[in-house]
């Protein structure tokens, strides 16, 4: 009689093992760790299995075929899941195929290769991709100048800028580090590094720099930038040709007449904004908004510093919809070398996934260059609201559900989806 029971039980268990055919990882307000969920999906996918992305569906989760090693790599990174079978996956999808839904799902098919643009010598917590992605851990490669300068990007689907100044002007930070050896270091590295590649300015191996990344977007990789990394690159692109940055910082000063040559054409996201022409200030120009009256006038706080993510049809407009996939809806604001974007100056074209509508400020914000895509997010660091130069790196395993974070990431698997054809 034991022995019958015995296997009967064994007979139910397999039967339900057999009909658990795929994990859902829910990514709504019930998971434990949203960063780590985005990392083994990115493991399955460089394991050589595929993935689908439920776009708006519990928060954007993912579904991929059960294994056993898939399910024990879920439990070990902490990551919340659950285990369905055929005829749950399927009810799943067709609720989500529904005309009436605004949802998708689009299928993940390969691990994309990821490249960080940074200088060798920095530390990992000195931007917040290289921290997000060593916590999801999401393998990624370090390049520079002299990678992007030999044509290496092409190697890559994925690349990240940071708290880069690509005009040259070393972050502007000489009034107030100027004495600083971490500063005089930089500097002296930049200079030979440029020297090494056959440059005679800095600002002039930016430049180049900044032209291959354009270029490889136009053959069709994904460029994700944050901070200075944003307006200085289109600023760099827009004053080609242009000598834009004081004697400080080159030996020699700036073109009087640099407004007025400034080519807003060969920039991806801006255009009539006024250059900054004041080495003592951070900002390049009236692209950022930490200057702007309101802020300056103190009325913008930690408490107040919010942004909104729109949203687009999952059906119609799958690009936006995966790169604002969340579970809230509602982001906190905080600041970087470049707080935000005064929408005043964005271009027409550009798409605005995210603003502070009652600050005239965008702070996510995507556009198509070529055969390829970017997106500028601004700000240093999602969970520390007013980072200060050598703050201690942030502890992600004390946010591991941040929202702020989850859109970098997003962009992290954007290229992975299969593209659709777009709808018209």
């Amino acid at each position: 009689m034991k022995r019958t029971v015995l296997i009967s039980i064994l007979i139910t268990q397999y039967s339900l093992l057999s009909l658990a055919s795929s994990i859902l990882i829910p990514m709504d307000d019930s998971q434990k760790n949203h960063l780590k969920a985005y990392g083994i999906t990115y493991w399955i996918l460089n394991q050589g299995g595929t993935a689908q992305w439920l776009l708006n569906y519990k928060g954007g989760s993912f579904m991929f075929a059960y294994s056993a090693a898939f399910e024990k790599e879920c439990t070990i990174r902490g990551v919340t899941f659950q285990t369905i079978a055929d005829v749950q996956a399927n009810s799943i999808l067709a609720e989500i195929a529904s005309p009436e839904a605004n949802m998708d799902a689009v299928k993940l098919e390969k691990a994309p290769k990821v490249a960080v643009y940074s200088p060798k010598t920095k530390q990992p917590w000195d931007d917040a991709v290289t921290l997000v992605l060593k916590y999801a851990e999401i393998p990624y490669d370090l390049v520079y100048d002299e990678e992007v300068i030999n044509n290496k990007l092409v190697t890559y689907d994925w690349l990240h800028l940071h708290h880069e100044d690509f005009t040259g002007q070393y972050g502007r930070f000489w009034a107030s580090f100027k004495g600083a050896a971490w500063y005089q270091n930089e500097v002296k590295e930049a200079e030979s590094i440029a020297q090494k590649l056959g440059f005679k300015k800095v600002s002039e191996l930016k430049l180049a720099v900044a032209k291959n990344i354009r270029d490889f977007v136009t053959g069709g990789g994904f460029l994700f930038a944050m901070c200075s990394a944003t307006d200085s690159y289109d600023i760099a692109l827009a004053a080609e040709g242009v000598d834009i940055v004081e004697s400080m910082f080159d030996g020699d000063g700036a073109d009087p007449g640099m407004q007025k040559k400034i080519d807003y054409s060969k920039g991806f996201a801006f255009r009539n904004y006024t250059l900054n022409a004041d080495p003592y200030k951070y900002e390049f120009a009236n692209i950022d908004t930490y200057w702007s009256p309101t802020r300056q006038s103190g009325t913008v706080n930690e408490s107040n510093d919010l942004f909104t993510l729109f949203e687009f049809s999952a059906k119609w407009d799958p690009v936006p919809t995966m790169l604002c996939q969340n579970h809230e809806r509602v982001i906190k604001g905080f600041w970087g070398q470049t707080v935000a974007f005064d929408k005043t100056y964005v271009k027409p074209d550009v798409l605005v996934m995210g603003e502070a509508k009652q600050f005239n400020e965008v702070r996510y914000c995507h556009g198509n260059f070529g055969k390829g895509f970017w997106t500028f997010y601004a700000g240093h660091d999602p969970e520390d609201y007013q980072h200060q130069v050598q703050d201690p790196p942030t502890d992600l395993s004390l946010h591991p559900n941040s929202s702020g974070y989850r859109l970098i990431l997003n962009n992290v698997l954007f290229p992975a989806a299969k593209k659709k054809k777009q709808k018209t």
